[in-house]
C-alpha cells in the first residue's frame, strides 16, 4: 500500500514539472528564432537603405540619397559580424545578403550616378550604369563561390561596398549634379573605374584580421575617436577621401610589393657576385 502511494507522488510530481518543460522548451525555441532573425534583419535593413537611395535619387534629392548608401555599409557590415558572433551563418543568410547587396551595392550607386550626373550623356549614360549594375553582379557571385579559399586579409576585386562608396562620396560632396554633355564625360570614369576594379583580379586589404589586442586597442581607439571628430566637422570631405584612398591603396601597395621583390632579388644577388669574384 505505502509502494503505490510513492508511485502515485511521483506521478503527480512528473505531470507537475512536465508544464514547466514545456515552457522552458518553448522559451528557447522563440530565443533561437530570434537570434537567427537577427542577422537577416540587418540584413533587410541594407536592403532599405539601398531603395530609400533610390526613392530620393529619382525625386532629384541626391544630399539625401548620397548617404542611405553610406548606412547600407554599416548595416552590411553587422550582418556579417552578427551571424558570426553568434554562430547563426547559413546558406540563407549568404544568399539574402547578396540579393540586398545588388540592390544597395549596385543598382542605387548607378540610378544614383545616372540621375545626378550621365543623364546628359543619353544612351552612353544608362550603358555606363547598366554596366555597373552587371559587374556588381558578378563581383557578388564571384565572392560568394570563391568564399573560404581566398586568403582571408585580401577581397579579390575591390568589394562592392567600397566600390559604391566612390560615387555616393562624390555625389555627396557635390550634389548638384550636372546638366551639359560635355561636363558629364568625366562620370563615366567614377562608374567605370569602381566597376573594372568589382570584376579585376586585384587585391584589396580586407582589414578583417585586424589585431585588436590589449596593446593595440588604446592606439586604435585614439584613431577612431580622432577619425569620429573630423568626420562630424567635415563629412563631405573625409568621406570623399577615404572613398578615393581605398580606391588608389590597391595599386600603391601593387607598386610597394614589386618594389620590395626588386631590392630582395638584388640583395639576394650582390652576395652571388661576391662569391663569383672571390672564386
Amino acid at each position: 500500500m505505502m509502494q503505490d502511494d510513492g508511485e502515485k507522488f511521483q506521478r503527480s510530481r512528473i505531470r507537475i514539472l512536465r508544464p514547466l518543460r514545456r515552457r522552458s522548451d518553448v522559451t528557447q525555441r522563440r530565443l533561437r528564432r530570434g537570434v537567427y532573425l537577427l542577422p537577416s534583419l540587418f540584413t533587410l535593413g541594407n536592403m532599405f537603405c539601398g531603395y530609400c537611395c533610390i526613392v530620393y535619387a529619382m525625386r532629384g534629392e541626391f544630399a539625401t540619397a548620397a548617404p542611405f548608401i553610406g548606412l547600407a555599409i554599416v548595416v552590411d557590415m553587422l550582418d556579417g559580424r552578427i551571424a558570426r558572433m553568434t554562430g547563426t551563418e547559413s546558406a540563407f543568410g549568404v544568399e539574402f545578403d547578396s540579393l540586398a547587396d545588388i540592390i544597395s551595392f549596385g543598382l542605387a550607386p548607378a540610378i544614383l550616378t545616372f540621375t545626378w550626373g550621365l543623364q546628359p550623356l543619353g544612351r552612353l549614360g544608362w550603358a555606363a550604369g547598366f554596366i555597373y549594375v552587371a559587374a556588381a553582379a558578378v563581383r557578388l557571385a564571384r565572392f560568394n563561390i570563391q568564399s573560404g579559399s581566398h586568403d582571408k586579409r585580401f577581397f579579390v576585386g575591390m568589394p562592392s561596398p567600397a566600390a559604391a562608396s566612390v560615387p555616393a562620396a562624390t555625389v555627396y560632396f557635390y550634389p548638384w549634379g550636372f546638366h551639359g554633355y560635355a561636363e558629364a564625360l568625366p562620370v563615366l570614369a567614377m562608374v567605370l573605374v569602381p566597376a573594372l576594379l568589382m570584376v579585376s583580379t586585384i587585391r584589396f586589404r580586407s582589414f578583417k584580421n585586424l589585431d585588436l589586442g590589449m596593446r593595440r586597442s588604446y592606439p586604435i581607439l585614439l584613431v577612431i575617436a580622432v577619425g569620429l571628430a573630423l568626420l562630424a566637422a567635415e563629412p563631405e570631405i573625409i568621406l570623399i577621401v577615404m572613398a578615393y584612398t581605398y580606391l588608389a591603396s590597391a595599386f600603391v601597395e601593387m607598386v610597394w610589393h614589386k618594389a620590395r621583390r626588386r631590392h630582395d632579388l638584388t640583395d639576394q644577388a650582390e652576395p652571388l657576385t661576391q662569391d663569383s669574384r672571390g672564386a
